[in-house]
């Protein structure tokens, strides 16, 4: 996902980290270790003028790794 300020943000990776870069040079920003695999597409949202992005953390024993029920949730700093 890619947002207007110009983050790319990926949170389907192998090693479970979600990760923020700068889209314009590809710069690592900033990244998280979620409880399982993010193998999903990251959603943003809006409450309040502040703006979050979520992403399910499943993983999987299919994809071998962790399994989760989670979703995490990122308010995003202007």
């Amino acid at each position: 996902m890619v947002t207007a300020g110009g983050l790319l943000i990926i949170g389907a990776t192998r090693d479970e980290l979600f990760h923020i870069f700068d889209k314009t040079n590809g710069k690592l920003l900033w990244q998280y270790k979620l409880p399982a695999g993010g193998y999903a597409t990251p959603s943003t949202y809006t409450v309040n003028d502040e703006q979050y992005i979520v992403i399910a953390a499943g993983g999987g024993s299919k994809v071998g790794s962790a399994s989760a029920d989670a979703y995490v949730a990122f308010k995003l700093k202007h």
